[in-house]
């Protein structure tokens, strides 16, 4: 019987072309997998095992934890903490950069995590992610501090999500390689590759952004969505559907399936807050704005690149416009005036 690729062995085939590959970064892969094939099987038995619901806590953004926030952060922890592949972690749900256990290995790379996004959605049962970045750590650095994870997103050794929806799949990008995505087979216990070099189509007609916020959006947001809802009689001259998951892993996933835009602009409200954005760069723009790019899309806050940013502080939060190139293009333009 024909077992297809698995993650393993591509990540493996991969290393073997590039000069000097030790194994570390396929052996860290190889935990990542680890830590979400647990976290969908706790995902996929929700109340059977009481893991829904809140945690009665709140993360460093201010935000109340779900039990699986807490519970995912422990699953990446435990998972990539003590085999030796990474210096240090990073994650959303935690207020500093995580410090390796002192009889732990210490490996050549820093990883950040937002180990359950979008989680506000699983009390009711629609598609949740994890989603990760990883960097490399400073040569000879085996306590690393936050300054060490500041880095721009150009930077990343590779980045991905996990999608747990009808079917779990993760999507795996490394830099001027493409984006592949692997579907786990539950019986078989592997992701098994599925999509090859997965590119996003150029043209859309399909947006996605929080409606109720409509009344804060700045001027070319408010210019490029009205747009849009003018439809076939209006400037743009065809219809556009409005779609909105509040799971940017679910978003992302279905533009890097059928095209389509996913904007969390900066608005007023965020503004008189003193905030940079909604979502976070580190955990969740940067990774996912390399795997956009290499999927052939363009990823920005409306006024810069998203992967040229120089991080000021390791959960700070952007802006974020990315998807079909020419639709994001536009918004980039209406932004210049």
């Amino acid at each position: 019987m024909h077992i297809g690729t698995t993650l393993t062995n591509y990540i493996i085939e991969t290393q073997r072309q590039i000069q000097g590959a030790t194994g570390e970064f396929t052996g860290l892969l190889n935990d990542i997998a680890v830590a979400c094939k647990k976290i969908s099987g706790l995902v996929d038995k929700g109340d059977l095992i009481g893991v829904l619901g809140s945690a009665g806590s709140e993360n460093v953004q201010g935000e109340t934890q779900k039990k699986l926030d807490v519970i995912t952060n422990e699953v990446f922890l435990e998972a990539l903490a003590h085999n030796g592949h990474v210096a240090g972690l990073a994650s959303e749900e935690m207020d500093e950069i995580y410090e390796l256990p002192a009889d732990a290995p210490r490996g050549h790379y820093l990883v950040l995590f937002d180990p359950l996004d979008g989680s506000s959605n699983i009390d009711v049962n629609v598609s949740v992610g994890t989603i990760f970045s990883i960097i490399k750590a400073p040569e000879g650095v085996v306590r690393p501090t936050t300054e060490d994870f500041l880095k721009p997103g150009a930077q990343q050794c590779g980045a991905g999500y996990c999608l747990y929806g009808p079917s779990t799949m993760m999507v795996f990008a490394t830099a001027a390689r493409g984006v592949q995505m692997f579907t786990l087979d539950k019986d078989f216990g592997e992701f098994l590759l599925t999509h090859e070099d997965v590119k996003i189509p150029d043209d859309t007609s399909e947006f996605a952004i929080n409606a109720s916020n409509s009344r804060f959006w700045e001027e070319p947001v408010k210019r490029y969505v009205d747009e849009c809802l003018a439809g076939s009689e209006g400037p743009r001259g065809k219809d556009f559907n409005m779609r909105w998951i509040a799971s940017m892993v679910a978003e992302v996933h279905r533009i890097l399936t059928r095209g389509g835009v996913f904007m969390y602009p900066v608005d007023e409200k965020m503004k008189a807050k003193k905030l940079g954005g909604k979502l976070r760069l580190m955990y969740e723009a940067n990774p996912m704005s390399l795997i956009i790019e290499q999927a052939g899309g363009v990823s920005s806050t409306g006024r810069e690149r998203i992967l040229d940013m120089v991080p000021e502080d390791v959960h700070q939060r952007v802006p974020v416009i990315l998807g079909s190139r020419n639709e994001v293009e536009r918004i980039v333009g209406y932004h210049a005036g």
